[in-house]
Formats: C-alpha cells, sequence, structure tokens
C-alpha cells in the first residue's frame, strides 16, 4: 500500500475514533457531573479566563510531581531489579522537539481516551448500580472508575514495548506501577477540576519526562 494512502487511512481512523470518544465522553459526563468547564464556558460565552489561571497552579505542580515521581520510580526499577529493557541501547534518545511533540500526544489523546471516554464511562455504569438520593455518583463510584482507567492506562503501553522488548511480568508489573500513579492523579484532577485541568497536567509531566530529563542524561 503506498504511504501516502496508509497515512491517510491512518488519520481518517484516528478522527473517527475520537470523535466518537468525545462524543460519548462530553455525553456521558453531564449525566455524572463530570466535563470541560472551560470548554463549556467559551461554547456558552462566557468567562473562562479567570477558572483556567485558578487551575493552572495545581494542574502543572502536580504534572511536576508525576514527572519527578516517574523517573524516581524507574531509578529504583534499575538499581533493585536486573536491566529490563535494552531500549536504551538500542535506540539512540530521541531528539529534543521530537519528545516535546510526544507531549502533545500524552496531554490531549491520551486524556481524551482514558480520562474523557473510559473513566466517564465507568462512572456512568458504577452510577447505575448505585448513586447517591441526588442521582450522582457516589464517590466510591468515582475512585474505582479512577483507579481502573488508571491501571488499564499502565496496560495500554504494552503494545508499543512488545515491539522493543519481550513481555514478561515483571515488564507488565513495572508498566502499571510506572503509569498507575500519574492515571490516579490526572484523574483526579479531571473529576475536581475538568478535563482541561488533567490535560495541562499530563502535558506538564510529559514536558519533565521527554524534554526536560533528557537534557541530563
Amino acid at each position: 500500500m503506498p504511504l501516502h494512502t496508509l497515512l491517510f487511512l491512518q488519520i481518517l481512523q484516528n478522527v473517527i475514533l475520537f470523535s466518537i470518544f468525545i462524543f460519548v465522553g462530553l455525553y456521558l459526563a453531564k449525566r455524572v457531573g463530570l466535563g470541560m468547564p472551560i470548554l463549556e464556558s467559551w461554547l456558552e460565552g462566557k468567562e473562562a479566563k479567570t477558572y483556567l489561571k485558578s487551575i493552572l497552579g495545581i494542574s502543572i505542580g502536580l504534572g511536576v510531581l508525576v514527572g519527578v515521581l516517574l523517573i524516581g520510580i524507574d531509578f529504583l526499577f534499575s538499581v533493585f531489579t536486573k536491566p529490563i529493557t535494552v531500549v536504551q541501547i538500542i535506540l539512540p534518545p530521541p531528539p529534543i522537539w521530537q519528545g516535546f511533540l510526544a507531549c502533545f500526544y500524552g496531554g490531549i489523546c491520551e486524556e481524551v481516551a482514558m480520562r474523557l471516554f473510559f473513566m466517564t464511562w465507568l462512572v456512568w455504569i458504577f452510577c447505575k448500580i448505585k448513586k447517591t438520593r441526588e442521582g450522582k455518583p457516589t464517590n466510591l463510584d468515582v475512585w474505582l472508575a479512577i483507579i481502573i482507567s488508571a491501571i488499564l492506562s499502565g496496560l495500554g503501553h504494552l503494545p508499543i514495548t512488545s515491539v522493543l522488548i519481550p513481555i514478561t511480568p515483571l515488564i507488565v508489573v513495572r508498566a502499571i506501577i510506572l503509569n498507575a500513579p500519574a492515571g490516579i492523579i490526572f484523574g483526579w484532577l479531571y473529576w475536581k477540576k475538568g478535563l482541561e485541568s488533567a490535560m495541562i497536567s499530563h502535558f506538564s509531566a510529559d514536558i519533565i519526562l521527554h524534554v526536560v530529563f533528557p537534557l541530563f542524561i
């Protein structure tokens, strides 16, 4: 298949897939008290700059914390276990500009898929099973959705990992431990501050991981 045809089909597939994620996510989010307050305010013609300023500090701060935490966890894995990856030996580190562009994928695409769509869908399902007297999801509903989506987010990184190294139980555990804390923090931000806050935080974490940290390697 010609490269331009393959590229077109891949873009079309992603557009369709993420359109479904966004439509279903926003549709269900309104029913369980989640959403995108900044986007919603903008669409309704309301002022959103004040709210954006109010979430920047905690979003960026927690994102930086996540980045540093993941670097620390990865270091502990390398210290207390034998080397489980040869990616750094086989592949040279990517240019900084590529790492910067990758931050947008994590901050936007992963948050749309894992938080707006999947976490919202789980909250909606759990709310059908048990809800408050006001018809809203319970805190347990939301926390279960946060934790499950965080774990699955870690497992979602395994397919690309399998291209580079064999998947072993230790690799699976490492993927979950590395990604679950981030997913829990981003999920909490989505719950309490809105999806935009989770996106900003995820982007900030990826800046630490893919732009700042490589400068010191």
